[in-house]
């Protein structure tokens, strides 16, 4: 989206798949297409709305029940 890149990661655990998920900015230094881990205050709702995509992908692909702990919410923490 824009500058803003995601990439989702699959994982296989014994406790099934889990994925994790890297976001990077992308820019131009002269010539060069370079990326960034580190974002400025106009990236930001941008960076909301991939990881909120990288989200609903996830959750897609799990289905929306995965639970690993036993109890309803999984491994949200607890905020």
């Amino acid at each position: 989206m824009g500058r803003i890149r995601a990439a989702i990661w699959e994982n296989e655990t014994t406790n099934g798949t889990r994925y994790n998920v890297t976001v990077s900015r992308i820019y131009k230094d002269g010539d060069t297409w370079k990326d960034s881990n580190s974002f400025g205050r106009d990236d930001l709702l941008i960076v909301a709305k991939v990881l909120d995509r990288c989200h609903t992908w996830i959750y897609a692909e799990n289905g929306s029940a995965v639970v690993s702990s036993g109890e309803e919410g999984g491994d949200d923490a607890p905020f």
